[in-house]
């Protein structure tokens, strides 16, 4: 018999697992059941909705996203230095969870519940504003120009991030998001760095 919890993260592992599929097409419960190789109403027994499936997967990814994050800014004193380890850690994040990345996406949502793309666009908010904070210490630290303006700095470092991310779903998960960090991170930061 399963441990309580195990078979919900078996449904969500699944889910993920289902989202993978280049070409994105719709998930079903239908679907998900006969992969499980459970009934629907054994899914309804672990999950009132899809939706709350698929929140179940958003708080994966806010849990696992924002713990990682944690640890960067606890670790390294340096706000430019963070600044990179975020972006890094996000781009890398997306690379080992494909059918996470549709989710950051907002491509698996389509169809589904407002409410779930509300909450992915709240966690690109919080994102940006980790991004942003972190910018203004590396700018009291030095190592940022301080005539930059962190808001439209943190914006494009995560529009950066989301159009890898996008890049990375279109092609099939062909194109990896972090594969060119290195020398991206040296433009992008090219234009805010205090250069010394």
């Amino acid at each position: 018999m399963a441990v309580p919890g195990e078979r919900k993260f078996q449904i969500l592992q699944t889910l993920a697992a289902m989202l993978e599929t280049p070409g994105g097409e719709k998930i079903t419960t239908a679907a998900l059941a006969a992969r499980l190789d459970v009934s629907e109403a054994a899914l309804y027994r672990h999950f009132a909705s899809k939706a709350q499936m698929f929140e179940g997967l958003i708080e994966f990814i806010e849990q696992s996203v924002f713990g990682l994050i944690n640890k960067i800014t606890s670790s390294q004193q340096n706000g430019l230095d963070q600044s990179e380890a975020i972006v890094s850690l996000l781009l890398g994040f997306a690379q080992k969870n494909p059918g996470m990345t549709r989710v950051l996406i907002g491509d698996a949502l389509i169809n589904e519940n407002d409410r779930l793309q509300a909450r992915i666009n709240q966690l690109h908010d919080r994102l940006e504003a980790t991004l942003r904070q972190c910018l203004r210490m590396g700018a009291a630290d030095g190592d940022i120009r301080t005539d930059i303006d962190s808001i439209a700095t943190a914006n494009l470092l995560l529009c950066h991030v989301i159009g890898r991310w996008h890049q990375f779903a279109k092609s099939g998960f062909k194109r990896l998001p972090a594969e060119t960090f290195t020398q991206q991170w040296a433009l992008l930061s090219a234009g805010f760095t205090v250069i010394s």
